[in-house]
């Protein structure tokens, strides 16, 4: 892949935690890289605790990394400008209850550095974009873990980022839930955004995904296009989940 059509390159990161009162090391990420192509739809899989969230922490800037680095549409991810044009919804996204969805968007588009009128001429589209124009002025206590997700969106999108990165969107919502954010996606992805997004749930991924890095206990175990990740040596396709549980398998028995 050429270094011009990387909008996320990831090099070498490696983070460890010390937990608790004995300071138990605990190595969340050992040694990754991997990249993203503009235009991509990219997904980080793996388990809980895979290191899939501590990756993208350490992209967005909420923590740092022991070693490696990150660039971001070619800036190092240790200057603030390097996410001037990303959107990121955590994963465990928090909003001030008291707030309406128009509200907290103002808020959000501030912090962007957006002004009142540019503010207001993307609210309306922003709110029928997420599917909330009938909840626009209810208080987010209001709101059901489906609504709020979409509410986190329409935050991740309100400084219209180039590349958006979203920490298991689709988590805990109902089946309905589910196809929206996955639909969505698929929208803003065609018109032009580049989307990176974690989860643990193969089935996102293989519907979704043009590539993939695959995660398990804090390393990469397997990253590339998803169909030739998924053609075995004898040209036959396998599925996400055989793949998945051949690599882990692999990297165990490497111990």
């Amino acid at each position: 892949m050429n270094d011009e059509n990387r909008v996320i390159k990831v090099s070498n990161l490696q983070k460890t935690f010390h937990i608790g009162f004995f300071r138990k090391k605990v190595e969340a990420v050992k040694d990754v890289s991997f990249s993203v192509k503009k235009g991509d739809i990219f997904g980080v899989l793996g388990p809980n605790g895979a290191g899939k969230t501590t990756t993208l922490k350490i992209m967005m800037g909420l923590i740092f990394a022991d070693k490696g680095s990150v660039l971001l549409n070619g800036i190092s991810g240790d200057s603030h400008k390097s996410r001037e044009k990303i959107g990121y919804l955590p994963e465990k996204a928090y909003f001030h209850e008291y707030l309406t969805p128009i509200e907290l968007l103002k808020f959000y588009g501030k912090l962007y550095g957006l002004g009142k009128k540019e503010i207001n001429s993307k609210l309306d589209i922003l709110i029928e974009k997420v599917g909330l124009s009938d909840a626009a002025k209810r208080p987010l206590k209001k709101f059901s873990k489906g609504m709020l997700q979409r509410v986190g969106l329409a935050q991740a999108l309100i400084g219209d980022p180039d590349i958006l990165v979203l920490d298991e969107p689709m988590s805990g919502l109902d089946p309905v839930g589910r196809k929206f954010v996955a639909d969505l996606i698929v929208e803003l992805n065609n018109e032009g955004k580049t989307i990176l997004f974690s989860s643990h749930i193969l089935s996102d991924i293989e519907r979704l995904c043009s590539r993939v890095v695959i995660f398990n206990k804090g390393l990469k175990v397997a990253d590339g296009a998803l169909d030739e990740l998924l053609e075995t040596h004898d040209g036959r396709a396998e599925t996400l989940e055989s793949l998945f549980m051949r690599k882990a398998f692999e990297e165990n028995t490497q111990k």
